[in-house]
């Protein structure tokens, strides 16, 4: 019999047995306390912005009620209409100089560069006591993933990953569902996306191209082997690049498999195995994946058993492919969204949602009609995701997909392109050490040496 008043579970709650079961000191910016050593409502977070014509802009309108001070941008034409938004912000091209000049004028910094150097300009922050949001993926290899969840904790700063839908309430009813035990034990899960929704599986480009004025390539470029210039990277289709983004499931699986992770109360996976669609034009040179993601792929990752849940299954589908349509699903509904979906397989049911853990429903709908949703366990958040993370500096406290957490999971995703080298194979996954022990090739990918004159 369900209790009438459960208790309700915050995030460090949850993860208390994990990684940070030890107790976390953060550092709280002086001008944000009372005189007596509350947190002044009156009081605001300075905040400096990394990478701010893309993803960056929509992060920094979510916390227009603090001051934005600084910003920072490789492409000033990129990033002008950012800058004339905030005139007040000192302008920068690189990160580093911005640290050096303002120093403790900075409280917090949001970074969402191109994959590439996420993890070398949240390391700096953070070594600077700087608090730090940082766009999904958490980076773009597995060992960087792991450096930042263990510099977080050492610096004790407060830290988010930019996967919304973490701070939404249809991931917390997918929790509370699945522990409830509405579909039963669950050893089958189908996730997908209709990414990428930018060019694949191509060749690098020959054709020289002049570099735009206002764009400082060197630091573009960063700790990524150096390239010439072409608009096939910068600023959008970056994603497809295996030297600077993570692809499809780099891209969306922090979104769609989030929902999964934590109800499933996984870590590291254990095996995977995974294919590819190539561009057939394109691969008939065999390039591979060397250079760009494939167009779509299927990638199977494999849990042991955990916590009192069996072993799983986790299936990832991209580029339009998807896993088959289940029966009880009625005709007249979709699977999922327009982003994506995941389908939970468990012993007693289904349950279904799309991307960002939305609309979660059991399978088909007269068993969402009939089921008694268990009360409210896990804490809901009334702000922004970003807006949480602002609260969260200002407390002291933990935002809601700390570097905990979202390290770890940054881990499990890009664990699952090393399937993309060696299609077909099966990898056998030794996640503590960061290693593939059956194929030792592949750990190349797991942490490629940096360009000269840049370091994590």
């Amino acid at each position: 019999m369900k209790s009438k008043k459960p208790q309700m579970l915050t995030r460090r709650g949850f993860l208390g047995s994990a990684a940070t079961g030890a107790a976390m000191f953060t550092f709280i910016p002086g001008r944000v306390l009372g005189a007596n050593g509350a947190v002044s409502a009156n009081n605001k977070l300075n905040i400096a912005g990394v990478g701010v014509g893309g993803m960056g802009k929509n992060n920094l309108e979510q916390m227009q009620s603090e001051n934005i001070v600084a910003l920072c941008d490789v492409d000033w034409d990129y990033a002008k209409g950012v800058f004339e938004k905030y005139p007040n912000a000192k302008r920068y091209k690189d990160y580093r100089k911005m640290l050096d000049e303002m120093g403790n004028q900075i409280d917090a910094v949001v970074i969402a560069t191109p994959d590439h150097t996420h993890a070398v300009v949240a390391m700096e922050c953070m070594r600077r006591g700087k608090h730090v949001y940082v766009q999904k993926p958490l980076t773009k290899t597995v060992y960087e993933a792991r450096k930042l969840t263990e510099a977080a904790r050492q610096y004790k700063v407060v830290t988010q990953m930019g996967n919304q839908g973490h701070s939404g309430d249809g991931i917390r009813n997918i929790c509370e569902w699945i522990w409830d035990g509405a579909i039963g034990q669950v050893r089958e899960v189908h996730a997908w996306t209709n990414r990428p929704v930018w060019p694949q599986g191509m060749a690098r480009p020959t054709e020289q191209m002049a570099v735009p004025e206002t764009l400082d390539w060197d630091l573009w470029i960063g700790p990524a082997p150096m390239r010439p210039y072409h608009r096939a990277y910068h600023p959008w289709d970056w994603r497809a690049w295996v030297d600077f983004g993570t692809g499809a499931l780099g891209d969306m699986a922090c979104h769609v498999m989030d929902p999964i992770f934590w109800a499933l109360k996984l870590k590291y996976p254990v095996g995977a195995q995974g294919s590819y669609v190539g561009n057939v034009k394109e691969h008939w040179r065999k390039i591979g994946v060397e250079e760009s993601y494939p167009l779509g792929s299927i990638i199977h990752l494999d849990y042991p058993a955990r916590e009192g849940m069996p072993a799983v299954k986790v299936h990832w589908y991209d580029g339009g492919l998807m896993p088959e349509r289940p029966e009880e699903l009625e005709h007249s509904r979709r699977m999922g969204d327009s982003d994506g979906g995941v389908l939970f397989v468990g012993d007693k049911g289904k349950l279904m949602c799309g991307c960002y853990g939305r609309r979660p429903e059991l399978i088909p709908y007269s068993r969402m009609r009939e089921y008694q949703r268990p009360e409210p366990t896990l804490e809901r958040i009334k702000t922004s995701h970003e807006m949480n993370w602002v609260n969260a500096c200002k407390a002291g406290t933990e935002a809601s997909t700390p570097f905990d957490y979202a390290g770890p999971f940054t881990e499990m995703v890009l664990m699952g392109n090393l399937c993309l080298f060696r299609p077909g194979e099966k990898i056998v996954w030794d996640g503590d050490n960061m290693q593939c022990t059956n194929i030792p090739d592949l750990n190349q990918y797991v942490n490629p040496p940096y360009r000269e004159g840049w370091t994590l």
